[in-house]
């Protein structure tokens, strides 16, 4: 069987079917190709789970924080009924929802794993073995997504590690868990896996949350402490062993020996693109894809494919390997892929609507540890790497009237980073309780490229925490006096 669309969409996560919906309402036919469930990996494997098993555990510490609240915190944490939460938010690895919104959406749906066989045509075989071919007319967008980086340590690999599928999905907790990794994903899991009564020792050669700001890691660092987490920074495994008890054994390079019931490789991502044939369109399997700002893959020569019409979207093409910079991106190429099918003017320059700008400088992400840490833009180290001139002012946090009402004994870091010869900031880092919800505001600073001496005007309600921005401005005041 053959059919043909006017675009053809591989992978059906969040990123895919954001692309797919973006077209469709552009006037066009789509097919959306899954081999897995619908949602991906963010429904049922990662931000969703993830967030899930956190959320319990913090929400008990911040009524602890209380006084007058915390008396009311009696008894201990129900882990089963943690759990079962979790699954209600991944529907029970059910798909029939997602399903639905495709099929309302008019979205064609194929079940099946999807293989090029040339420019604008795939090869899809359904888990029965029957084959269908695909052709597209105007685009085909690659958004397979990524996979949990396994490192070449002897024994791992035959001690089924979990990656953070198994961590997220996990319908018990294990007495004992070795996390190998200094990351978001090892940072979360170490947080939220001590919270429900594992002894966690985590393992990361280098400190935590590397590409943050040093006092992000090191707050998160003491945190984890508190929790019971043992640290291991500065160490990586040499050998990794599961014993016929079943308990794995990782040595360190220090002679140091874990045991526990699991070990989580939390260690970095790889891209899904090994097995989609992409030899048969002139690129290298296994290869992240290289896109320009409006997502169109960049062939050998640096260029668009003829044509333009391959796509990638989301962590498959590594610019910012979260969900909502894969859902932007996916927003930008979805429309990108509309106009130029209509002839319609393409807008591409920077901060375009088909431009995926923010991408570059501008990425807000949050770290779900406990305190959590939110972010965006560019830290000071990255800003002077990049030949900014800056300015950095840090403020704590608890020293704001809004943050004391908060919780008793609030402590917390904020950061700005300012380029001085625009007067713009162009990084903005918090660290402390609830700070995420902070971060919209931060990201709307930075992206608008709203001067300072404009900020002044946009006036923080009392007593809030966002009271330190006020702060922060009246620190770059006292600075430049």
């Amino acid at each position: 069987m053959s059919s043909e669309y006017d675009v053809i969409v591989i992978g059906a996560g969040a990123v895919g079917e954001n692309v797919a919906d973006r077209a469709v309402q552009g006037g066009l036919t789509v097919a959306l190709v899954e081999a897995e469930l619908v949602g991906g990996e963010c429904s049922y494997w990662a931000c969703m789970p993830s967030k899930a098993l956190l959320r319990s555990g913090e929400a008990v510490r911040a009524a602890q924080r209380v006084g007058g609240a915390s008396a009311a915190v009696t008894g201990d944490l129900d882990v089963q009924a943690v759990l079962k939460r979790r699954d209600s938010f991944t529907s029970e690895w059910n798909d029939s929802g997602q399903v639905e919104w495709v099929q309302g959406a008019g979205i064609e749906l194929v079940r099946g794993h999807a293989v090029f066989t040339g420019p604008r045509e795939l090869r899809v075989t359904a888990e029965s073995g029957a084959e269908s071919i695909l052709r597209a007319r105007h685009a085909v967008v690659v958004c397979t997504g990524s996979t949990a980086l396994l490192p070449d340590v002897p024994g791992l690999a035959d001690a089924a590690p979990w990656t953070s599928r198994e961590a997220t999905s996990a319908q018990t907790i294990p007495a004992r868990l070795t996390i190998v990794g200094g990351g978001v994903v090892a940072a979360e899991m170490a947080t939220a896996y001590a919270t429900l009564g594992a002894a966690v020792d985590l393992v990361s050669r280098g400190t935590l949350l590397a590409g943050q700001e040093p006092f992000a890691g090191e707050i998160v660092a003491t945190s984890l402490e508190g929790l019971g987490v043992t640290l291991h920074l500065g160490h990586s495994p040499a050998s990794v062993d599961r014993g016929a008890d079943g308990v794995v054994r990782t040595t360190l390079d220090d002679g140091t020996v874990l045991e526990a019931e699991e070990i989580l490789v939390a260690t970095g991502r790889l891209p899904r693109t090994g097995d989609l044939g992409l030899e048969a369109i002139g690129l290298t399997p296994g290869d992240w894809l290289d896109t320009d700002d409006s997502l169109r893959v960049l062939g050998p020569d640096g260029k668009p494919f003829d044509g333009g019409w391959l796509y990638a979207t989301g962590d498959v093409n590594h610019r910012a390997l979260l969900t909502h910079q894969g859902k932007y991106q996916a927003r930008a190429a979805g429309d990108a892929i509309a106009a130029r099918a209509a002839g319609d003017e393409i807008h591409d320059a920077p901060w375009g609507r088909h431009a995926a700008t923010a991408d570059h400088r501008s990425v807000p992400q949050v770290t779900f540890t406990d305190p959590p840490v939110a972010s965006v833009g560019l830290t000071a180290k990255a800003a002077e790497e990049a030949g900014l001139r800056t300015r950095v002012v840090d403020y704590e946090i608890g020293s704001v009237a809004g943050a004391s009402v908060h919780s008793d004994g609030y402590t917390g870091t904020a950061r700005m980073v300012v380029d001085e010869d625009r007067q713009v900031i162009v990084g903005v880092t918090f660290v402390g309780p609830d700070v995420q919800e902070l971060l919209h505001s931060a990201t709307v600073a930075v992206v608008g490229e709203v001067p300072l001496s404009r900020l002044w005007h946009a006036v923080p309600s009392y007593p809030t925490i966002s009271e330190v921005w006020l702060r922060l401005l009246e620190g770059y005041g006292r600075q430049s006096a």
